[in-house]
């Protein structure tokens, strides 16, 4: 595996040539994107368990930590059923991952079994841990909608009380090269609107 700290400095330097943040904000937040290229390579547990490990730490609704997340890496003999959930043209680079999660979220609260209208958003926060904790390994995490949503609840056993949500890819960034020429010039950092445009005063306009 690429040195940590190389892979950061890499990082930090392809994003700076796409982003300048209007506020003075924690760097992490804007060196967090979404790569495909990824190397094929397996990792070992020690090197993306942590990301799980920062998706625990997410706030949520009555501490009901909505969030699931069934993985796959190269090694497991599921592997094949969770890259044949790929759709969109997600399959032409996803496969190279080292692994593979599809998240899901418990849509009811564990304490008194009624609707839990923050599931999502809670689990989103989650998300977002685990996204942020890759980009400061200088790993590849990449989030997708572009997958089989009815076949990842079927063949992955996900009870009734939860919802899938998204799925993702994680793995050792390789060069934008590796792609298939179609993708490879949207192997950057995309820019955000500006604040003006998601901050609304006092109400939605």
């Amino acid at each position: 595996m690429q040195d940590t700290s190389e892979s950061r400095r890499e990082l930090r330097d392809s994003v700076a040539e796409h982003r300048d943040p209007a506020h003075d904000i924690d760097p992490l937040f804007v060196n967090r994107w979404s790569p495909r290229a990824m190397t094929g390579d397996s990792l070992d547990e020690e090197e993306y368990l942590p990301l799980f490990e920062a998706a625990r730490w997410a706030p949520s609704a009555y501490n009901n930590q909505h969030w699931r997340f069934l993985i796959a890496d190269r090694e497991d003999d599921e592997w094949e059923t969770f890259t044949d959930l790929l759709l969109g043209g997600n399959e032409e680079w996803a496969t190279d991952a080292a692994v593979l999660a599809v998240i899901v979220s418990k849509t009811t609260f564990d304490h008194n079994g009624e609707p839990a209208p923050v599931h999502s958003f809670d689990t989103g926060a989650a998300w977002e841990n685990l996204a942020l904790e890759g980009a400061r390994r200088g790993l590849a995490v990449h989030g997708m909608a572009g997958f089989d949503y009815e076949r990842a609840a079927d063949e992955l056993d996900v009870p009734e009380e939860y919802a899938v949500e998204a799925m993702v890819a994680i793995g050792e960034r390789a060069p934008p090269e590796t792609l298939p020429e179609e993708l490879q010039d949207r192997e950057q950092p995309s820019d955000r609107k500006p604040l003006e445009e998601i901050v609304h005063r006092g109400g939605f306009e």
